[in-house]
């Protein structure tokens, strides 16, 4: 028996507004039949890099034919175009803004093509609520067999809106690096731009952000004790920093966009 078609939802509207549920009643109007997983709509707002990294990190433990509408888009009712991608096994809808950069860059022989075919859009579009009205019914209609051939005519993956993910820079000579503060999760634990194979397994690594002080690298919470500070590599594979059953968010006055340092040794460069 064929498995429902399968339809995640990433966006930076939170569920505190209709937006996420409209979206959802769009999908079932076109295609009943198709399951929706909501992968997360706590990206910070209009946070396109965010929003990247979050994908990057999460494609791969879904399964093939999946269909991904991918909706943090500060550029709305401007010129930028809406696009579709048949990436490996996956599919994807989203604004050309860079928010598929991490798609162009794992998948550099997908085919792409832009969403002009109006009759696979709401029939009344806004400028303002794109995910409604074309990116989550053009995933809908792909979920119910459409191919991205049909969706609007096919543009070169090269032309593409591509954006830096990572701004990490070596210091003190190439012994260190400053980078940034990626993501804060909902605990309040801060995701910097250092993966775990920048320290290669080596305990003389220190991470700082904010406040925070130098901290050596942990493995889990429990290393610490409760309300003490630790850096670790989180479930992303990046180097985290967190209080254990505490909100380093909070302690250390840390928000996205905000410098990290990792550097082998217990000072920070400013």
């Amino acid at each position: 028996m064929p498995k429902p078609p399968l339809i995640v939802l990433m966006t930076d509207f939170s569920l505190q507004d209709p937006f996420v549920g409209v979206m959802k009643g769009v999908i079932a109007s076109i295609c009943r039949e198709a399951r929706v997983i909501d992968l997360t709509h706590a990206v910070s707002a209009q946070n396109v890099r965010e929003g990247a990294f979050h994908l990057d990190r999460s494609i791969g433990y879904f399964p093939e034919e999946s269909v991904f509408a991918c909706i943090v888009d500060p550029g709305v009712g401007t010129v930028r175009r809406a696009l579709a991608l048949q990436a490996g096994p996956y599919r994807f809808v989203a604004p050309d803004n860079g928010l598929l950069t991490p798609v162009f860059d794992q998948y550099p022989d997908a085919r792409c093509h832009a969403l002009t075919e109006a009759r696979f859009h709401l029939p009344d579009r806004s400028a303002t609520f794109h995910g409604r009205d074309i990116f989550c019914p053009v995933a809908a209609h792909l979920a119910a067999g459409v191919s991205i051939e049909q969706l609007g005519s096919s543009v070169d993956i090269s032309s593409c809106t591509r954006i830096e993910m990572f701004r990490n820079v070596p210091i003190e000579n190439g012994t260190g690096w400053k980078g940034e503060v990626v993501s804060i999760d909902h605990f309040g634990n801060i995701v910097t731009s250092f993966d775990a194979s920048m320290i290669a397994g080596d305990p003389s690594w220190h991470v700082s952000a904010g406040t925070s002080g130098p901290l050596p690298i942990s493995v889990t919470y429990g290393e610490v004790e409760p309300g003490n500070p630790l850096a670790y590599i989180g479930s992303s594979g990046m180097i985290e920093i967190a209080i254990r059953n505490g909100n380093a968010r909070e302690e250390f006055g840390i928000d996205e966009g905000d410098c990290a340092w990792m550097k082998r040794g217990v000072t920070r460069d400013g």
